[in-house]
């Protein structure tokens, strides 16, 4: 029998609690509605198949999603992000995106580490995403955290066609 959809305890900490991290000109914050045209032209940036601003804004809608964003201090402005949604007991990554200039400095580090620490707060006892076989800088990063390839799903990308990784994570 299939288990109902409950919501998330909450959301992301208000921008009150902002944790600074290993950039100085960086901090990671909650998702809000000034993000979102940033994060369209990010996803316009990286992917065959982006996700629209109109998605991104249903996100801020959804009480299962958590958003987090690297920001950058004095521009005031997005350069990476990480989506997921929040569903009992479990956290899927649907999005982890970086500016290709931001690439390379713990950014995604950052953000990964702040869905592990939402994850052990709420008591999350699985974290799962999936990837492009062929992403092998985000698979690097993904098995160094900790996670671990549960199987492939064939054909799952296009633009081009492609398997996904498909791996999971149980927090701490």
């Amino acid at each position: 029998m299939e288990e109902p959809v409950t919501q998330p305890p909450d959301k992301p900490e208000a921008a009150g609690n902002l944790r600074r991290g290993i950039l100085d000109d960086t901090m990671i914050v909650p998702l809000h509605a000034d993000h979102l045209d940033g994060l369209a032209e990010l996803e316009r940036m990286v992917f065959s198949r982006p996700w629209s601003y109109d998605a991104l804004a249903e996100e801020l809608q959804n009480p299962l999603a958590v958003f987090y964003v690297a920001e950058e201090v004095e521009a005031e402005r997005a350069v990476a992000y990480l989506g997921m949604h929040h569903i009992l007991d479990e956290c899927a990554i649907t999005n982890l995106v970086v500016h290709p200039a931001f690439r390379r400095q713990g950014i995604a580090a950052r953000l990964l580490r702040e869905a592990r620490l939402y994850a052990e707060r709420h008591r999350v006892r699985r974290i799962t995403l999936e990837v492009r076989v062929s992403n092998a800088p985000a698979i690097a990063l993904y098995e160094a955290f900790g996670f671990v390839r549960d199987g492939i799903r064939p054909g799952f990308y296009d633009s081009p066609k492609e398997d996904a990784a498909l791996y999971s994570l149980l927090p701490d």
